[in-house]
C-alpha cells in the first residue's frame, strides 16, 4: 500500500469537480487525505452560461479563463494537486469538435489510459472516483471517455507488464462511480414548492425523480458542515455558472443547509472487500497507510 492515504478523482472538464462530490473531497482533505484531481480536458468547447462573462475577450480566451477558474475552485475544495491529462474538450455529441485531432474523443484509448496509469503509479491512490458506465441521460463524449480510461487504468496500473514506461506497478484498492442523489433532488424540488417558488426542474425531470426508481448506490458520505463548498466552488467557475441560476442558488442559504447533506457513490471495483457492502467511508476496508 501507499505510505499515505490518497484519493484520486477523475473528471472531464473544469467545473465537473465542483458539481460532483466536492464536499466529499473537502472532508477527506481536512482529515489529512492527499487529494488529487485529474482533469482530462481544458473545457475549450464550453458555452458561456453567465451573461456577465459573455464578452468578446472572454470568448477569445475561454480555455485560459477556465484554467484560472479551475485553480480557484480546486483551492476552495481543497485539492492538493491538479493534473491536466492534456486533451482538448470534445464538445457535445455529434458536434464538429468531436473530430478535432486533439480532442479527448479522438485520442487513442491506449494512449489516454497510459497517461492515467502514469498518474496512478506516481501518486499511488487507494481510492479512485470516476464516472459510471451508464450515462444515457448525459452522453457527453468526454464523460464517456472518462469512464473508459478509468476502468482500464484501474487494472493496468497494477500490471507490471502494462505500460512499463509509466513507472512501478501500483494496485488501487477501490474505485467508485459518482451518483446523483435523486433523494436530495426530490427534497430540493419539494422545498421550492413548499416556499411557493418555481422549481428549477422541468416537468419531465420531476416525473423521472418522483416516479422512477432511485439509482442504486453503495456508499453515502455525510458532508454536514461542508454544505457551502459546492456553492463556493461553482461560483468560482464564472463563465460556466450563472450566479442567478435557480438550479444551483435558488433556495435561501439557510433552507439549503437544512436539507440533509450527503454525497452518494457506487462501489464499482474493490480489492479489499465485496461490492455489495453498504458504507459510509470511501476508505472502508482499506488498510492504514504505512
Amino acid at each position: 500500500m501507499a505510505d499515505r492515504r490518497c484519493l484520486l478523482a477523475v473528471h472531464a472538464h473544469p467545473d465537473d469537480e465542483s458539481s460532483k462530490g466536492p464536499a466529499t473531497v473537502a472532508r477527506y482533505h481536512d482529515q489529512g487525505v492527499h487529494t488529487v484531481l485529474v482533469c482530462c480536458t481544458g473545457g475549450e468547447e464550453g458555452d458561456i452560461l453567465n451573461p456577465a462573462m459573455d464578452r468578446p475577450e472572454v470568448r477569445a480566451n475561454l480555455a485560459e479563463h477556465r484554467r484560472a477558474e479551475l485553480a480557484a475552485a480546486t483551492s476552495i475544495i481543497g485539492y492538493d494537486e491538479v493534473v491536466m491529462l492534456g486533451y482538448r474538450d470534445s464538445g457535445m455529441p455529434d458536434s464538429e469538435a468531436n473530430k478535432h485531432p486533439e480532442s479527448f474523443a479522438m485520442a487513442p484509448l491506449e494512449e489516454a489510459v497510459g497517461r492515467l496509469v502514469g498518474i496512478i503509479r506516481r501518486i499511488r491512490p487507494q481510492v479512485i472516483v470516476t464516472y459510471p458506465d451508464e450515462q444515457s441521460r448525459y452522453p457527453h463524449p468526454d464523460h464517456l471517455r472518462v469512464h473508459e480510461i478509468s476502468a482500464v487504468a484501474f487494472d493496468a496500473a497494477a500490471d507490471p507488464a502494462a505500460y512499463p514506461e509509466a513507472g512501478e506497478a501500483f494496485a488501487p484498492a477501490k474505485m467508485y462511480y459518482t451518483v446523483w442523489s435523486v433523494a436530495r433532488m426530490r427534497a430540493i424540488h419539494e422545498k421550492f414548492l413548499e416556499l411557493g417558488l418555481q422549481s428549477p426542474y422541468s416537468g419531465e425531470r420531476v416525473a423521472r425523480m418522483l416516479e422512477g426508481p432511485l439509482p442504486t448506490f453503495s456508499t453515502t458520505i455525510d458532508v454536514t458542515g461542508y454544505e457551502d463548498i459546492r456553492t463556493e466552488a461553482l461560483r468560482a467557475h464564472a463563465t460556466q455558472i450563472d450566479p442567478n441560476s435557480r438550479m444551483w442558488f435558488g433556495l435561501p442559504p439557510e433552507v439549503q443547509k437544512a436539507i440533509p447533506s450527503t454525497d452518494d457513490y457506487q462501489l464499482a471495483r474493490s480489492r479489499v472487500g465485496p461490492l455489495d457492502a453498504h458504507e459510509d467511508d470511501l476508505f472502508a476496508g482499506v488498510p492504514e497507510a504505512g
